[in-house]
């Protein structure tokens, strides 16, 4: 509950541009010393700033929450996601595996698997670590302050160098008009090269991405061999994306 409430209050503010205490209990239902909490958490992580009596956005409409709360958000959801998603790879594959919360999810679900994975983040390097029968490879590049998401000319040359099975990729948005969409230019760039480097593309995606379009183009749906995404994922959508080439999973 207090993940929903913090998004619930983050969307609210954003889309406002400021929202008082009071307002904010009311929408949530929380008392106003809860919210006043909840205030100082999304301060903390930079998702907007206190005044006496309320808080005003720093996100920008087309920016990406912080990792730190994305990454407490649905949290049952995106297990079964990175589960099933695990039920599609075999014991000897190859895999490059996108960053992201969702994506995080699969390298903790892979650890005991007999697989070789190259994860594009040092969030899901460190999850993979020490893994009895994982082979671990470490691309280079730069990691994004938070989101540790590995991107630019090194990263996208260790994926040019090597050929996966498998490419497991999150996204911002997925729609069948729009493809697969990132809010980072450098982030889509390494997701476009992850993409290029394998025989077959995985998307993971909870089901309000799959309405959303992001500022970066990434791929065109028909790129995608399958999206694994929640039971709650709407179904014109859902079909549509069928209709482009793509095995929907909810799960």
């Amino acid at each position: 509950m207090s993940s929903e409430r913090l998004r619930q209050i983050t969307d609210a503010v954003r889309a406002a541009g400021r929202m008082g205490v009071a307002e904010l209990a009311e929408l949530t239902g929380a008392s106003e010393m809860t919210v006043r909490r909840d205030l100082e958490v999304l301060a903390a992580q930079g998702v907007l700033e206190r005044y006496r009596g309320g808080a005003r956005t720093l996100l920008l409409r087309g920016q990406e929450p912080p990792f730190a709360l994305r990454a407490a958000e649905g949290q049952e959801t995106k297990r079964r996601i990175a589960e099933e998603v695990c039920r599609l790879i075999s014991d000897g594959e190859s895999v490059v595996l996108d960053s992201g919360t969702t994506c995080l999810e699969v390298a903790r679900v892979l650890h005991d698997r007999r697989v070789t994975v190259m994860p594009l983040s040092l969030h899901a390097v460190n999850a993979l670590t020490g893994g009895p029968e994982v082979t671990l490879l470490v691309p280079g590049g730069q990691p994004r302050p938070g989101e540790l998401a590995l991107t630019g000319p090194l990263t996208e040359a260790s994926l040019a160098a090597l050929r996966f099975d498998t490419a497991v990729i999150g996204c911002c948005g997925l729609t069948a008009a729009d493809g697969l969409t990132a809010f980072d230019l450098a982030d889509a760039a390494a997701k476009r090269a992850a993409i290029g480097s394998a025989r077959r593309v995985i998307a993971v995606a909870e089901a309000p991405k799959l309405t959303r379009t992001a500022l970066a183009f990434v791929a065109p749906a028909s790129a995608l061999h399958a999206i694994v995404t929640d039971t709650s994922a709407p179904d014109e959508p859902s079909a549509a994306l069928a209709a482009a080439g793509a095995v929907i999973r909810k799960v």
